[in-house]
């Protein structure tokens, strides 16, 4: 057994060691590695092998790829310039115009993708072009798109949240239907942003353009109709119990394939850039979860939950002077380290406190998806200000900086939100289970 002092040394070594800039996973097992050889022996270093095993035998981290593979090969099949035209179309009318169209079609590919960092590419590499010319402020249109493409993490399927629920033992189905309300509030409250600064300000939505005749407006509409269809289909059968996650993805693939196919796009050059990068990012991912799960299989043997939810309960601290505490961290961790590090870093100290205090699970794992999409947007680290700055090819990376701010104030406000005001996260879920 371990007590608070050694487990809370043991915890900051680690996150100083992922501040160093040495990879997740490795630090991860070096600290499991070390602790297990302080206090229990060899015997327990030998039971990698073991764990190993386990995890990659779970039936529900195989949605892991096959969510990853659907969202590649939706950004082969050529809807995304359609998708972001019949957008286009009606968003135009409001005040900001094309703005509004970055934050749609960052909703709607999200919805299908389940990735941030691939949205972000996807819709930077579509929607920067139209701007050319158009005299649209440009810290607003980068600090959409960055900005945008968070919902990729929030509105299901996600990654992530597969992620924290294989973690955490939390049912995937309840941590989906549990984003929708907030991804559709953000989704919301991102385009208020750009209503009022557009308001405030005409000047930063460029010259308004004359809009298309209603037949062709109706006629690219039908280009949604592909990623909706997807969508409607892969969380229709987890949301009413006819596929598990992991049989849902697997639908999910085939209808993209069969996209694919029909826009002419399956080649077995396509395929194999889809699976090339299938790999290298389940890999990845892959690689942190399995040190993720022996970090666990050591702390718990170690008694770290019991010696901090003991260390809790003595300090007498509530769950809402906790959840401060954690937004607080959160905010700190993430100026400087990356989402998933992030994460699968702090749930094995984090979340037996979150137990103990009587949190429900599903609202935090929420919580903390809306706390790394702040991660995502936050200077100095944010990757999808990289990635956004890297589609954009030249310019300073400041103006990404300016143009996000706002909405890592309304990230901030949600937050404070579903911390007042709760049954926001926890009411669909309870509603449908």
């Amino acid at each position: 057994m371990i007590d608070f002092t050694g487990a809370v040394i043991g915890f900051f070594v680690m996150l100083g060691l992922m501040f160093c800039g040495i990879h997740i996973a490795t630090t991860m097992l070096t600290i499991s590695v070390i602790g297990a050889a302080i206090y229990l022996g060899p015997a327990t270093i030998m039971a990698f092998g073991t764990n190993l095993w386990a995890v990659m035998n779970d039936f529900l981290l195989t949605a892991i790829p096959l969510f990853v593979l659907l969202g590649e090969l939706l950004l082969r099949s050529g809807i995304t310039k359609r998708m972001y035209d019949g957008l286009a179309d009606w968003l135009s009318v409001l005040p900001g115009g094309l703005l509004h169209t970055n934050i749609g079609a960052c909703g709607l590919f999200a919805a299908v993708s389940g990735s941030s960092v691939a949205t972000a590419a996807t819709i930077g590499t579509v929607a920067l072009p139209e701007f050319k010319n158009r005299q649209y402020n440009e810290r607003l249109v980068l600090g959409t798109i960055a900005a945008g493409a968070t919902l990729g993490i929030l509105i299901p399927p996600s990654v992530n949240l597969i992620i924290y629920g294989a973690l955490t033992n939390t049912s995937i189905g309840q941590l989906f239907v549990a984003g929708i309300v907030p991804g559709l509030l953000l989704l919301s409250l991102f385009m208020m942003i750009v209503v009022v600064a557009c308001v405030l300000h005409p000047a930063f939505a460029g010259k308004r353009e004359p809009r298309a005749p209603l037949r062709d407006r109706l006629h690219r509409l039908r280009a949604l109709i592909p990623p909706l269809a997807i969508f409607a289909v892969v969380m229709g059968g987890i949301y009413f119990g006819w596929a598990t996650p992991t049989e849902a993805a697997a639908i999910g693939v085939v209808m993209a394939a069969l996209l694919v196919a029909a826009n002419g796009k399956l080649t077995i050059s396509t395929l194999h850039e889809a699976f090339a990068s299938t790999v290298k990012t389940t890999a990845l991912i892959l690689l942190i979860i399995v040190a993720a799960f022996y970090l666990n299989f050591i702390v718990g043997i170690l008694g770290v939950p019991q010696a901090m939810t003991n260390f809790v309960a003595q300090v007498g601290v509530d769950a809402m002077t906790t959840i401060w505490l954690l937004v607080l961290f959160y905010l700190i961790l993430g100026c400087f380290l990356e989402t998933l590090s992030m994460m699968v870093g702090t749930i094995p100290v984090v979340f037996p406190i979150v137990l103990h205090l009587g949190i429900d699970p599903v609202w935090f794992g929420i919580f903390l998806v809306l706390m790394m999409e702040m991660a995502l947007i936050t200077p100095p680290v944010g990757m999808n200000l990289y990635v956004v700055q890297g589609v954009r090819g030249g310019g300073p990376v400041s103006d990404l900086f300016y143009g996000v701010t706002p909405f890592i104030l309304m990230l901030f406000l949600l937050v404070c939100i579903i911390i007042a005001y709760p049954p926001l996260v926890t009411w669909l879920p309870g509603l449908l289970y």
